[in-house]
């Protein structure tokens, strides 16, 4: 017997001897090694792929007459590409039969793409061409076939042409993004994709009228579930639409006129550099260069736009945020250095300068690099060192994806892998491929550093450390000069402050540190030192930051980024002398120290708009499927933007009531992103459910917040009232391949939903859940129809469930199902109730709460509970709770607001109390409220000495036996 495999490394040699009767157990057959391959050439490629192999020993009935339609030596082209469609499609006659025509097409072109990409046939531009064509002809393919059953369903939708004006039948317009976008995709790559279509309109011809969004959000479903959904045959590409406006959030198809206002009105600058790829790849091609041309000015300003630079900056920032989180040094994408860094370089040019000129209005990435060397934007050194770059990195991305047919831009760890790869690549061994590889990337980072990054900050200035910060950390001073040293330099607990130093400094930990570890702590502490010397209590301090000292030691990188940063150092201490809240969240989550770099955003904390984005931002790049980096992505979000409020707090930026907004806008932006992952991973499985006419849900979901959420009062450690509705038909079933009934879909939606909020990861529990306030609290179903919501609000629940709903308000999920919640509690709140049993049943229940939490009467002189205790937060709410439920019938007016502030204000305008009246509480509670959040921050319950805010409580109890006693 031959062995093709001989002139392959060790390593493969035997990999490839072992398997090749399993791959070929009548021997290697003829269609495959003939006049075009030899046995040589098919042993190395099934050296090189797992996949090659897998499809030869699993699917040789399929490969075979691929083969010998079209030898593997023979180019891939778009025009052969769309034959093959062809001749796949003709047997096509049901959606099912599509889905699995579109899979197998797919199984065919990344056989021989990868076949020839791995082998070296092929070079980088027909590979990346071949990609993108394929993946425009399943698109298109898909969308023609699934729009003509569409409007067999539903007619056909009608309006504005966009190049007559006149009405016409109207189609849909596929953006892809990107790398698609781009025609650069990889072997093994998502896609992203928006859906547009041309007008506003009906359709015409089915059996009833359908709003055109309708029809093309229906059609949008359907392509996204022929291409992503998994099915036997496996699937054809994971399609991401979160680059749409709004993300997934947003309509799944917007019109022309909707698009255009989008960008023109709210368009972020990360949006204008994703459409500078953006390219029509599937549908109405003559409508969607209109649309192009329209979005145009968007993307390419008439001036010279420096301001790219700045917001290229923040990605970047972000980028490598994420490369530190994730540990992704080795990611040859988002690694320093990477594929990324040279595409920014690119796009940098274009954004600036692409108004003025259009000769960088294009998508392919190199030939964009050939045209700044031509207008003399980058020296021609620049340029050819960053098409090297670009091209070994892209290959490499296309060895390490090959192998499994799989997304990944990681280096491997293993020697089997390696071997692969530094053949892929033309290197005798892996360690002469790694070389090549840092050298590219070394370049690259400089490039990307001269023409991008932040200017390097200058290196703190040691020569203003005192020595005695160095000598007292390295031991250079006995005791008792190091005890007086630290008394001299204001520390007011010396004692303390030395032993916890030598502590750490004779800890196992540190004795063990490597030496470079050990260096970067011995530059680091003495700087620490010398910061402490700055604040009123730099002992107390300096104990709360040796927590994140401690936590870092093995991570000394961040040591290197307070020591290049010492604005970050400041603000560290600073922070760490006003709050042992945030040191411990700084040594919880080191990663955090991130935050401290830009003063300026720290103690800016954004609005709920800019929340939303800069979480899709950072969403954009984890896959929905990877839940556990979802979550771990989702805690890093939370904590960052509590940081910012905390310290804006303390700064006294941010008055009370705005830290509860900003905290609250928090937990909203989370809660809707969360609904979003957790809806489209049950949707990949099982399709969407369905409305009672059969359409298909948007999520059809929502989410009710109770409590602190509810009205607007979170602090720093509040948990969330929950409860979930939905408005689906119970009684019908999802429509995907593997259906479940549209009430298991729901329920595992909010199993999903509380598993991805309170489960502890690495880096700790998003929010705790409460969801007993759901209609029969634990014993009630976890997600129920608005229908049997409102029943049991009319028919079942208790008074206390009323006062609970007046702080009740619909907080993430689907607009229609949120107002549909709102029109309910409208109703509730404003039944008629007898107000002297009504007022009873309030302070009875009030009555049971304080005997069970409120401070026993044996310590109330010495302790007063701010919450639960006579004069304290819980009464104002009782109070406000039971006018609500008492005058809202009458002023139904009170029903719009869902706090406590905004409804005592509204009881004041309604007359129901006097004006004076309502505008002390409000004082007196803002007071109590703001006492328990400084409280949290210095980590203090609730409860204070007993003879604190006598003045407040006596007026609380007052109004309490005005409203709710006489």
């Amino acid at each position: 017997m031959s062995e093709p495999w001989a002139s392959l490394p060790g390593v493969l040699k035997e990999e490839i001897s072992g398997c090749w009767p399993s791959v070929f157990p009548e021997g290697l057959p003829g269609w495959l090694a003939g006049d075009h391959v030899s046995e040589a050439d098919v042993a190395e490629a099934v050296s090189r792929s797992l996949f090659l192999r897998q499809t030869l020993e699993r699917h040789p009935e399929q490969i075979r007459p691929a083969v010998a339609a079209r030898p593997l030596t023979e180019p891939t082209t778009e025009a052969w590409l769309a034959d093959r469609w062809r001749d796949y499609l003709q047997n096509v006659d049901s959606e099912p039969a599509l889905h699995a025509a579109l899979r197998q097409y797919r199984r065919e072109v990344q056989f021989r793409i990868i076949w020839r990409d791995l082998m070296k046939w092929a070079d980088l531009h027909e590979t990346m061409a071949a990609t993108s064509a394929f993946a425009d002809t399943a698109i298109d393919g898909a969308l023609n076939w699934l729009y003509e059953r569409a409007c067999e369903d539903f007619g056909t939708p009608m309006g504005d042409d966009p190049v007559t004006g006149q009405e016409a039948p109207q189609k849909m317009v596929v953006l892809g993004m990107g790398k698609l976008g781009g025609r650069e995709l990889n072997v093994s790559s998502d896609i992203d994709l928006i859906f547009v279509f041309p007008s506003k309109g009906e359709t015409q011809g089915g059996r009833r009228a359908l709003d055109n969004q309708q029809f093309f959000i229906r059609l949008g479903q359907r392509l996204i579930q022929a291409l992503d959904q998994i099915t036997a045959d496996g699937f054809v590409f994971r399609v991401d639409m979160r680059l749409r406006p709004y993300g997934q959030s947003g309509a799944l198809a917007l019109s022309f006129a909707a698009l255009e206002t989008y960008y023109q009105d709210q368009g972020r600058d990360w949006e204008r550099y994703a459409m500078v790829k953006a390219r029509v790849v599937a549908g109405d091609q003559r409508a969607g260069e209109v649309l192009m041309a329209s979005l145009k000015p968007f993307v390419y300003r008439k001036y010279i736009d420096f301001s790219a630079f700045e917001s290229l900056r923040s990605m970047k920032e972000m980028i490598s945020r994420e490369v530190r989180r994730k540990g992704l040094e080795n990611n040859i994408k988002l690694g320093s250095g990477g594929i990324r860094e040279i595409e920014f370089v690119v796009q940098a040019f274009q954004l600036i300068r692409g108004g003025r000129d259009r000769e960088l209005q294009q998508r392919e990435l190199l030939q964009i690099l050939k045209e700044l060397q031509e207008l003399e934007l980058l020296p021609s050194r620049v340029v050819s060192e960053l098409r090297d770059a670009y091209v070994f990195l892209r290959n490499l991305e296309h060895a390490l994806q090959g192998m499994e047919d799989k997304q990944t831009q990681i280096l491997p760890e293993d020697a089997l892998s390696c071997a692969r790869v530094a053949r892929i690549m033309g290197f005798d061994s892996w360690e002469d491929c790694l070389s090549a590889l840092n050298e590219h990337r070394s370049r690259v980072a400089r490039h990307f550093a001269d023409i991008i990054a932040t200017e390097d900050q200058d290196d703190a200035d040691e020569g203003g450390v005192d020595d005695g910060c160095y000598e007292l950390w390295l031991a250079e001073m006995d005791e008792a000069t190091a005890l007086g040293w630290l008394e001299q330099s204001g520390f007011e607990d010396p004692d303390g402050s030395y032993k916890r130093l030598t502590s750490l400094r004779d800890s196992r930990t540190v004795q063990t540190l490597q030496t470079q570890g050990r260096k970067r702590l011995n530059q680091f502490v003495p700087l620490l030192i010398s910061a402490l010397m700055d604040v009123e209590n730099p002992s107390q301090t300096l104990g709360r930051v040796l927590q994140l000292v401690e936590a870092i030691l093995r991570r000394t990188a961040y040591m290197v980024l307070l020591m290049e940063n010492p604005g970050a150092m400041t603000q560290l201490v600073r922070l760490c002398s006003e709050s042992p809240w945030i040191a411990r969240l700084l040594a919880d989550t080191p990663l955090l120290l991130d935050e401290l770099l830009n003063a300026e955003s720290l103690y800016s904390p954004p609005a709920k708009e800019e929340l939303q984005d800069d979480l899709r931002q950072q969403m954009l790049r984890i896959p929905y499927e990877d839940l556990e980096e979802q979550m771990e992505a989702l805690r890093y979000f939370k904590k960052a933007h509590v940081l910012r409020v905390a310290a804006s707090e303390l700064k006294g930026t941010l008055p009370l009531m705005k830290v509860s907004d900003y905290l609250t806008w928090i937990a909203e932006v989370v809660l809707d992103h969360v609904v979003d992952v957790a809806f489209s991973n049950l949707v990949s499985r099982h399709g969407y459910p369905r409305r009672a006419d059969g359409s298909a849900c948007d999520t059809d979901f929502a989410i009710i917040g109770y409590g602190k959420l509810g009205g607007i009062e979170l602090g720093y450690t509040s948990d969330l009232d929950l409860v979930f509705v939905h408005q689906a038909d119970p009684q019908l079933a999802t429509d995907g391949e593997k259906p479940i009934d549209n009430a298991v879909f729901y329920t595992r939606l909010g199993q999903r939903i509380v598993h991805i909020l309170s489960t502890q990861t690495p880096s700790g529990q998003l929010y705790e859940v409460d969801m007993r306030l759901r209609p029969s609290g634990n014993s009630g179903l976890l997600v129920s129809t608005l229908q049997a919501f409102e029943k049991y609000q009319q028919e079942d629940a208790w008074t206390w469930e009323h006062q609970a709903l007046a702080r009740a308000r619909g907080v993430a999920g689907c607009d229609d199902t949120l107002k549909a919640f709102e029109d309910i509690r409208h109703q509730i709140l404003c039944r008629q109730r007898d107000k002297a049993s009504l007022r009873q049943e309030v302070v009875d229940m009030r009555e049971k709460m304080r005997s069970n939490l409120g401070t026993p009467a044996a310590r109330q002189n010495d302790v007063f509970h701010i919450k639960h205790d006579n004069g304290g937060i819980v009464d104002v709410e009782f109070m406000v709770q039971y006018l609500m439920l008492a005058w809202c019938p009458e002023h139904p007016e009170l029903t719009q607001w869902s706090d406590n502030i905004r409804q005592l204000e509204e009881l004041g305008r309604a007359g129901v109390l006097p004006v004076e009246d309502t505008e002390r509480l409000r004082e007196v509670f803002i007071t109590l409220r703001s006492t328990i959040h400084r409280r949290a921050l210095q980590n203090l319950n609730s409860q204070v000495e007993g003879g604190a805010f006598t003045e407040e409580r006596d007026y609380i109890q007052s109004m309490w036996k005005k409203v709710m006693v006489e």
